[in-house]
């Protein structure tokens, strides 16, 4: 395998003490960003030839400055299967200061996945079997004595937790009794209200800084209620070139974004390498974080 070009490009994956993240440029980004790559796997699976390969535009996309992976592996294998997480969890080996996040429901395959790979963070997602893609965040306090095991049964493999969240701020207590390290914000509400913005005629979009606006105050405040309880914010779920840059720039703290499905579509026009540079241009430098 091809070696980092950038060794500066590093993150403390051990722990959520990180000095820096940075571009492949060497400039300081307010974020990291982790390439979901659930998508590849959905092509390649079409088809017995093993093309697209997984492993090799994973590859491209580390080597384009990605600062992890990101499989969400279903239990209908519909997409990742089982030997994608072990070939890539094979090549993280070789980007040790780059993360590999495997995501998905503790009570279906996830568990045992994490188990036998060790990534360096699980996300922890209550979507159900047949579920097209993740729609909604773990419920509590019902979902707390379904967590409270899972959780320190993970961390005890020396994984990081995430959990899957709705931009809901009294939520983050619960979070914080389960000892998390992180929460995944559920960005679609945001994405929706943004779209519909963008397709309004354009006499009609005086009033899109309110609409924006109203939309990223949920985010604004579970950001600041997660920071109160001391958990780091990743986020994710239909963010994209368009409207990553408005969403980080009001939304503080928010460590880490997982793009797959409109970061591959961009990657059919414009191939992964400059798809990738697209959205490392979109996260604002570390000094200009609102």
């Amino acid at each position: 395998m091809i070696s980092p070009s950038n060794p500066e490009l590093a993150l403390d994956l051990a722990s959520d003490v990180h000095p820096s993240i940075l571009d492949p440029k060497g400039q300081a980004l307010s974020c990291a960003l982790s390439v979901n790559v659930n998508k590849i796997a959905l092509v390649r699976n079409s088809r017995t030839l093993d093309i697209p390969s997984v492993v090799r535009l994973s590859e491209v996309c580390l080597r384009a400055g990605a600062h992890g992976l990101t499989v969400h592996p279903r239990p209908d294998e519909r997409h990742i299967l089982k030997k994608d997480v072990a070939s890539l969890s094979h090549l993280m080996k070789d980007w040790p200061e780059r993360e590999f996040n495997i995501e998905g429901n503790p009570l279906h395959n996830l568990m045992d996945l994490v188990r036998e790979f060790r990534p360096h963070q699980a996300t922890l997602v209550p979507d159900s079997v047949g579920q097209s893609t993740s729609d909604h965040g773990w419920r509590f306090p019902q979902d707390l004595p379904i967590l409270e095991p899972l959780v320190k049964e993970i961390q005890s493999w020396g994984v990081r937790v995430s959990l899957f969240m709705d931009p809901i701020p009294e939520q983050m207590q619960f979070c914080q009794q389960l000892g998390v390290e992180r929460v995944e914000l559920y960005t679609e509400a945001y994405a929706r209200s943004f779209l519909s913005m963008q397709s309004l005629p354009e006499d009609a979009q005086r009033a899109w800084p309110l609409e924006i606006h109203a939309a990223l105050q949920p985010y604004v405040q579970t950001a600041k209620a997660a920071q109160d309880c001391g958990l780091v914010l990743n986020a994710g779920h239909d963010l994209n070139a368009d409207n990553l840059r408005p969403f980080l720039t009001h939304v503080p703290l928010v460590r880490e974004v997982s793009i797959g499905h409109a970061l591959m579509a961009d990657a059919l026009m414009l191939g992964y390498e400059r798809a990738v540079q697209l959205y490392l241009d979109q996260i604002p430098r570390a000094q200009t974080r609102a």
